[in-house]
């Protein structure tokens, strides 16, 4: 019995032993499996792993060849910085040589340079002549022209028209004693030439100057000034034809010569481009002046301001100067920036006025300053940051000037406009603090006309007033520059506030261009006769000791 229980013990025994060993090959099977499995995953990352090892030596030489392009790149930059600073500095240096000889250009040209413009005739004027013109059928003699009427100028300051002659001509030197018939058939082959026929100014060219006898006609006569100066350009002057009752006409020439001449057919652009190197003198840091000089309806604001199809001297020197400033400023960086301000003063009846205070004006009370130091004291200085602040204020100038009508001109200027710009260079290299490291200064002088009572009508009242303070000092202008010329001891600049304003602008290191304007009228012959008298004894102021130059 108890072998049985053994038997049996060991029988279940087996039993358990078996299901185990079953269970644990199941397991074993499983286990193989997941190894097989594994291996797989083994081999597919090794495979991964050699990729991305090769991958990580391709990086590190694309690394290593990107780092020696850096340090190549470096190198060259640190090379092109240097060159940049080298150039930088001889662009400076070279710019200071350019200043140097530019500055000794325009003092070989003259203190006092010297542009005479015979402006075009306005259709008004082509009007009056036409009016005036004698008949073909008529047997009398051509006679001068009355002086304009205020009916005969243009209704604007800038309706200036093209002359159809150019270069103007030589007038008719015949004899008195021609007859009728001769007038007649001559009158058809004239036709429209007689206009330009009767045209006192003349333009002659290098051809037309004999160089030889040059010496005796100025010797001869002081009409012949700077006429055969080869360096010159020349104008002569042909008194207009007068009825002598038979006699030879006996008409007398003066000649002259000038810095430049501009004759109907000289647009803006090219007064523009004769004086455009003074313009680069105030922004290279000197004090330049320049006045419109010459007799009512001249064309002289015209000149300095024009209008907007044909601007003039005063607009396109702007234009300039802020181009100067944007160059100055980007070629320094933020080393470098450069401060325009402006002025605007009126000289009325020996009064100086500030047009840009806002009770200034027709319309305002009279705003009057005085002068100490050739300056005016308590006038308004407006900083300007572009070209279009500048045009508002010559608009305003031409608001707030005091303009009326006369017989000579339906809008003539009854007052001296004085336009200042100041341009500063300031450096902020040394510091914060800014620092002027050099200051140009810019005056654009349009002076009133000067006129006759007889022709423009001023007769009585404010007219008159104005007249006389106007003519008075265009006279002590006058004669501030006849002193110059003879070298006098003593210059009056305080004979007139006109004179004292311009004090710095006349002497000195300054440098000065006089442009005056002529009317073509015969009937404005004198006055325009005058106008060139002025402009010779202008031309004649020679250089001051401080300025001569050693070449």
């Amino acid at each position: 019995h108890e072998a049985r229980n053994t038997i049996s013990e060991l029988q279940a025994q087996v039993n358990n032993l078996e299901e185990e060993l079953s269970e644990t090959q199941q397991i074993t099977s499983t286990l193989e499996t997941e190894k097989q499995k594994s291996d797989q995953k083994l081999t597919e990352l090794s495979r991964q792993l050699q990729t991305l090892t090769n991958h990580l030596e391709a990086a590190q030489v694309t690394i290593a060849n990107l780092e020696a392009k850096l340090r190549a790149r470096d190198e060259y930059c640190e090379q092109f910085t240097s060159i940049e600073q080298k150039l930088i500095q001889e662009k400076r240096v070279l710019n200071e040589i350019r200043r140097d000889l530019h500055n000794r250009v325009i003092q070989l040209s003259g203190n006092i340079r010297v542009f005479v413009r015979v402006r075009p005739l306005v259709e008004g004027d082509r009007q009056l002549q036409v009016q005036q013109k004698p008949s073909n059928n008529s047997n009398r003699r051509l006679t001068t022209s009355r002086p304009s009427s205020a009916s005969g100028r243009p209704s604007s300051r800038g309706s200036l028209a093209q002359s159809s002659s150019g270069s103007g001509s030589r007038p008719s030197s015949r004899g008195s004693m021609m007859s009728s018939s001769s007038r007649r058939s001559l009158s058809s082959s004239q036709g429209e030439d007689d206009m330009a026929a009767e045209c006192p100014f003349h333009f002659p060219s290098i051809t037309d100057r004999n160089t030889q006898n040059a010496s005796a006609n100025q010797s001869l006569s002081p009409n012949y000034t700077s006429f055969n100066d080869l360096t010159k350009q020349t104008i002569e002057l042909t008194e207009p034809y007068k009825d002598r009752g038979g006699l030879n006409p006996r008409r007398k020439k003066w000649k002259y010569g000038f810095d430049r001449v501009f004759h109907q057919g000289n647009g803006q652009e090219d007064i523009w481009q004769g004086a455009a190197p003074l313009v680069q003198s105030c922004i290279d840091g000197f004090h330049v002046c320049m006045f419109a000089y010459g007799q009512t309806s001249s064309g002289k604001t015209h000149t300095m301001i024009g209008d907007a199809q044909n601007r003039g001297l005063i607009p396109r020197a702007v234009a300039k100067i802020f181009a100067a400033k944007k160059e100055i400023e980007q070629g320094r960086g933020e080393e470098v920036s450069v401060d325009i301000s402006v002025e605007l003063l009126e000289i009325y009846n020996e009064e100086v006025r500030d047009l840009l205070d806002d009770n200034a004006g027709p319309q305002g009370q009279l705003i009057k300053l005085k002068l100490s130091s050739n300056e005016a004291v308590g006038n308004v200085k407006v900083t300007a940051r572009d070209e279009q602040e500048v045009e508002g204020i010559l608009q305003l100038a031409q608001e707030r000037r005091c303009v009326k009508a006369t017989k000579a001109n339906a809008e003539s200027s009854r007052s001296h406009l004085l336009f200042t710009i100041h341009f500063d260079v300031l450096s902020t290299s040394c510091g914060d603090e800014s620092v002027a490291s050099r200051s140009g200064c810019l005056h654009f002088c349009d002076l009133a006309g000067s006129e006759r009572i007889d022709k423009s009508g001023s007769h009585h009242g404010q007219l008159l007033t104005e007249a006389k303070h106007i003519n008075t000092s265009l006279s002590a202008l006058s004669l501030v520059i006849e002193k110059l010329q003879s070298k006098s001891d003593h210059i009056p600049y305080r004979d007139s506030k006109l004179t004292y304003l311009l004090r710095n602008s006349l002497g000195g290191d300054s440098k000065t261009l006089a442009i005056v304007c002529c009317n073509p009228q015969k009937s404005h012959f004198s006055e325009s006769l005058n106008s060139i008298r002025f402009a010779a004894k202008a031309s004649n102021v020679e250089l001051k000791e401080t300025n001569k130059v050693d070449v």
